[in-house]
């Protein structure tokens, strides 16, 4: 993703270790502020979207390695490989957005991400399997349409492209889930109503939880840094 450097961002200076990134201290921005940037405004929604991709691959890197390690099947073993080489790709993209913009991001996953891992390093086997398809399809599903109303509606241009990036990976991601024939439609969550992420208490059956809008991109509460 092509990412315009210009005179007026920020310079932040980034450690990246193990899929770390941490920025020097600064005053974090009104939350409800709508922020001017050279490449256009940058809006509460926007500034969370952001922090959401980054937080969507610390922990789907990881259940994509466990996909890999200990997948039952070829096509198990494949989405993981998906996983790991398109968030791999997109962690790239969103450190080099939040370094325009002049925005923190996150360095580890949220306590529901972390939930849902711990759930796949526990199961084994065709259990494995099918909580790997559910978990990670279900959180996709819910993520595809927040992308696109972030697509739609930014008027960044910086997180415009964050945003078609994100959309083609998550669509790849969904398919490649989908190929496992693991996949239960039935028990998917429909289209988040301001949602992003399946509840982690049961999640191959998951409902939508009530969250605001700026809760974008499967990963549970958002942190300001």
């Amino acid at each position: 993703m092509a990412v315009l450097f210009t005179g007026t961002a920020l310079a932040i200076p980034v450690v990246r270790s193990a899929g770390s990134y941490r920025t020097a201290a600064r005053a974090a921005p009104s939350p409800v502020a709508t922020l001017q940037t050279a490449s256009g405004p940058l809006t509460p929604l926007d500034r969370d979207f952001v922090k959401r991709v980054r937080l969507a691959g610390l922990w789907e890197i990881p259940a994509g390695r466990m996909a890999v390690a200990k997948g039952g099947t070829p096509e198990v073993r494949t989405a993981g490989q998906h996983l790991i080489d398109g968030h791999t790709d997109l962690d790239r993209d969103v450190v080099d957005t939040a370094r325009t913009l002049g925005l923190g991001l996150p360095d580890e996953p949220s306590d529901q991400q972390k939930g849902w891992l711990k759930q796949l390093d526990d199961a084994q086997g065709p259990d494995f399997d099918r909580l790997f398809a559910n978990i990670v399809r279900n959180a996709h599903g819910q993520v595809f349409a927040v992308v696109a109303q972030v697509r739609a509606g930014t008027q960044n241009s910086t997180v415009r492209d964050l945003a078609t990036t994100a959309n083609s990976t998550v669509l790849d991601h969904m398919t490649v889930l989908e190929n496992t024939g693991l996949v239960k439609f039935g028990d998917l969550s429909g289209p988040p109503a301001g949602s992003s992420a399946p509840s982690s208490q049961n999640p191959s059956q998951s409902q939508s939880p009530s969250q605001s809008p700026g809760q974008g991109v499967g990963s549970g509460p958002a942190t300001q840094r």
